[in-house]
């Protein structure tokens, strides 16, 4: 049975913080420390080389695949875990084209992660062709689908602002259109209810750092759809992607299975601890989730708004149309974050003005919303972001 949100003690959340930034780095999670620990002592330590065999370290990216899958409404076996978000973002692309030969186009838009783009414009630059890429602004992209269109690639859920696409009717138009549809879940993977498998996706991508909580550079996940995957040509034909790597054959032989988008040797450390991450969503009621992360979100809009009238949302007022994050855009923002995040309100910063806020329902509630707003408060009618300590630029902002 669902149990109830938010389930505060199964989190390491440090003491006086109020985190709002698991839509970028998540929290780590109660026995995560541990397993690791056990993994490097126990099983690296004292098995060796035969933990591959012994500890399951072989099985792991699928087992963790699978778990991931029914997160995304995905079926089992249909989710392969490794390597990072913008490898498993040129794999798919890759494949997607192949699977439209006769086509030069793929179309993204003008707000995706530009990582997404930066992908999209190597593999351009790798296989020539006549190839381009395209980014139309997001709420015109629907129209932009025409049949010269290959690939559709977008994020459902824009990183600056939380604005959502929606999945159904951007995958039904592309299909109209005769285009392959992937999307990247890199913010709404553990953050809402997905039904990627009834969407009709030919693939899916994202990262498990962030809602998911599997820690810092913690293994993507690509999900092709079960009906095309002996279709899919790897361009990145890795080893653990052949249908038996230790037979050694010097020719590659594709698993036949979504097991042949694997490139290189599973992350172990990383899998096991975001294996142990997981397990905060035993019994978690996905649209229970999604409710509470709207309840959060729309609380914290208007504590903010009445609060704070220097700061403009920047994120879609309509909850429907956004993700599990409120942005708002400030001039000062940068240095307006860096002195929240000195009075232990933790949020993050994106250019060029925008104060970005994560909602992540598992570990946040309604007292933690309005005491951030309060302290948001305090920072902007005082002008504490004025503070010349707040104005120094991390690398990471």
């Amino acid at each position: 049975m669902p149990t109830h949100l938010p389930r505060k003690d199964l989190f390491e959340i440090p003491p006086g913080v109020i985190y709002l930034d698991g839509n970028s780095l998540g929290v780590l999670p109660k026995g995560a420390a541990a397993r690791a620990a056990r993994v490097i002592e126990d099983e690296w330590g004292g098995q060796l080389i035969r933990a591959w065999n012994e500890a399951g370290w072989m099985d792991l990216p699928r087992v963790v695949g699978d778990r991931i899958a029914t997160l995304i409404g995905a079926p089992a076996g249909s989710v392969a875990t490794g390597d990072t978000l913008s490898i498993k973002v040129y794999q798919a692309l890759d494949a997607a084209l192949k699977m439209r030969p006769d086509r030069r186009v793929i179309l993204s838009d003008s707000g995706n992660f530009p990582s997404d783009l930066y992908m999209a414009q190597g593999l351009i630059g790798t296989i020539g062709k006549g190839y381009a890429l395209r980014t139309p602004a997001p709420d015109a992209v629907a129209a932009a689908i025409t049949d010269e269109v290959a690939v559709v690639m977008l994020t459902h859920v824009d990183y600056r602002t939380g604005r959502m696409h929606d999945i159904d009717a951007i995958t039904r138009a592309a299909h109209a259109a005769g285009a392959v549809m992937i999307w990247d879940l890199a913010h709404s993977a553990g953050a809402m209810a997905l039904d990627i498998a009834g969407s009709g996706a030919e693939f899916a991508v994202g990262c498990s750092y962030k809602y998911l909580n599997g820690g810092p550079g913690a293994p993507a996940f690509i999900h092709a759809r079960p009906d095309i995957v002996e279709r899919i040509d790897p361009a990145l034909a890795g080893w653990l992607g052949h249908a038996a790597p230790f037979a050694m054959e010097p020719g590659y032989r594709p698993a036949m299975s979504t097991e042949r988008l694997r490139v290189g040797t599973p992350p172990i450390l990383q899998l096991a601890v975001l294996q142990e991450a997981l397990k905060v969503w035993d019994g978690v009621d996905m649209a229970a989730l999604r409710a509470a992360s709207i309840a959060l979100t729309e609380r914290f809009i208007a504590e903010v708004e009445a609060r704070c009238p220097m700061l403009v949302l920047a994120s879609p007022r309509d909850p429907a149309r956004r993700g599990s994050q409120v942005s708002f855009a400030f001039e000062h923002g940068y240095a307006a974050m860096q002195a929240l995040i000195a009075r232990g309100v933790i949020g993050d910063f994106r250019a060029p003005d925008i104060m970005r806020f994560g909602f992540t329902p598992l570990y946040i509630d309604e007292a933690d919303v309005i005491a951030a707003a309060a302290i948001l408060q305090e920072v902007l009618t005082t002008e504490a972001w004025r503070d010349p300590a707040y104005r120094v630029r991390g690398k990471v902002t």
